[in-house]
């Protein structure tokens, strides 16, 4: 493969991607996308007017989406570490794990997120509500599912953990996980001392003063 990968560090969607790169120690060509440089940002377009990140390119084919960018990955070649299973029904488990971190994690810790940077005459106090609301209750399911558990679907990483490890990181700073929530907080603690995470983690830690609600002394 000859990979680039179009990104910034301190993207969720973007570390999702980069923790299956580095789980598999898999060689790419990072392209930092920045506002004080161009060049990245103007490849990317070209190659997806949508602009949306992360994306990438394996020898002239542009894949976007994280997931779908980690699918491509265990194809082309697969690493030694599988992050989707063989088996079509263990398969299923983790893709249904994946979209519930992408949907009911990001989803609503980026509404809280993104509302706080709006003017306050355009801010969605209601939706804002909803999205803690659906927090709550993501953490209280994931604390019953996570049970006897080490990763998001049994013993072995996964996609979802993929998902997950910048979901909680994230999600925890803005709506805080309850305490009674001690197996989510367990999980959240492995994922930060899986290596891949590890080094997401501190090779965003520069960008720590753009999160607009201050990032904790933590993590």
């Amino acid at each position: 493969m000859n990979l680039k990968l179009y990104a910034h560090p301190f993207s969720s969607y973007c570390q999702k991607a980069l923790i299956a790169l580095y789980e598999n120690q898999t060689p790419f060509e990072f392209r930092m996308l920045a506002h004080d440089d161009s060049r990245a940002t103007a490849e990317l377009e070209a190659l997806w007017p949508l602009k949306r990140f992360p994306a990438l390119v394996d020898d002239g084919r542009t894949v976007v989406e994280a997931n779908i960018i980690i699918e491509h990955l265990a194809l082309y070649p697969p690493g030694p570490v599988q992050l989707i299973p063989r088996e079509p029904r263990a398969a299923l488990d983790v893709r249904m794990m994946d979209g519930f971190f992408d949907n009911y994690v990001s989803t609503p810790q980026q509404k809280i997120v993104f509302d706080s940077i709006r003017a306050v005459r355009a801010r969605d106090a209601q939706g804002v509500a909803e999205a803690r609301a659906m927090l709550d209750t993501a953490y209280r399911w994931l604390d019953e599912k996570m049970a006897g558990r080490e990763w998001a679907c049994g013993a072995a990483f996964s996609l979802a953990d993929c998902a997950a490890a910048p979901a909680l990181f994230y999600a925890d700073w803005t709506h805080p996980i309850g305490e009674v929530f001690e197996n989510v907080h367990a999980y959240r603690r492995r994922l930060l001392a899986r290596p891949s995470f590890t080094r997401a983690v501190d090779e965003a830690r520069p960008y720590r003063p753009l999160f607009p609600f201050g990032a904790p002394d933590r993590d």
